[in-house]
């Protein structure tokens, strides 16, 4: 019986190419099947570093026969790569499913590897300059259902509160901030690593503001840092 094979979780950059360990590289080189949230995504990092791998897709809506057929490459002794179009996978991300069902299948003899890396939380809470001693991770916010209730509870927290946010709902986001945190202080991080990277801080009603004249700014991907009480 083939021993099974090991599962890598590679954390690739969430911008700038040039942001991938030498680790990440040698493991992308040397699998033999690279899982992809999007493989045209992953192929451009790829060819910048000539890596000539099969590549297969996972996202979050493969089918359940997909998710077999990982498994069984698995038992039958592959090593697979899996990453997500940008910084680490499984983090507020589909992969967790895959890692989740592999452990189910194989209990404690599951090999999974996670190969460190960029993350746009990590990378955010560094450079916020807001304790990050305790602080609570909400992923993506809810578009309509149990939103409010969320506000609500980021106004109670003692705690540093990181969320991610996307270009079509930042104004939303921070005008629901505003009505209910009044002056505790605010981070936006935006696009990280990535040319238009921008780190603005002040109450929720300024960054209302500065994003309501700044339509340019409202373009990206958005990290949100509410300080503690």
């Amino acid at each position: 019986m083939n021993e099974i094979g090991t599962l890598y979780i590679v954390a690739t950059p969430i911008g700038n190419l040039e942001d991938i360990t030498l680790r990440a590289l040698r493991i992308l080189k040397e699998v033999d099947y690279i899982l992809c949230e999007d493989t045209r995504t992953t192929q451009n990092l790829l060819n910048k570093y000539e890596i000539k791998t099969k590549t297969m897709s996972y996202h979050a809506h493969s089918s359940e026969g997909k998710e077999s057929s990982i498994i069984n490459l698995i038992r039958g002794g592959k090593n697979l790569a899996l990453v997500s179009d940008a910084g680490t996978p499984c983090i507020s991300d589909p992969g967790v499913l895959l890692v989740s069902n592999l452990r189910k299948e194989f209990g404690n003899e599951a090999k999974v590897s996670p190969i460190p890396g960029p993350s746009a939380l990590i990378s955010a809470i560094s450079a916020s300059g807001i304790s990050s001693a305790e602080f609570i991770f909400l992923g993506f916010l809810p578009h309509k259902k149990g939103r409010e209730k969320i506000f609500k509870e980021i106004k109670e927290s003692n705690k540093t509160i990181i969320f991610y946010e996307s270009t079509h709902r930042i104004l939303k986001t921070l005008s629901s901030l505003d009505s209910h945190i009044g002056d505790r202080e605010v981070l936006i991080a935006r696009e990280i690593t990535k040319k238009f990277e921008e780190f603005v801080k002040g109450t929720s009603s300024f960054l209302l503001e500065y994003f309501n004249n700044n339509k340019d700014k409202q373009k990206g991907e958005f990290v949100v840092i509410v300080s503690p009480l």
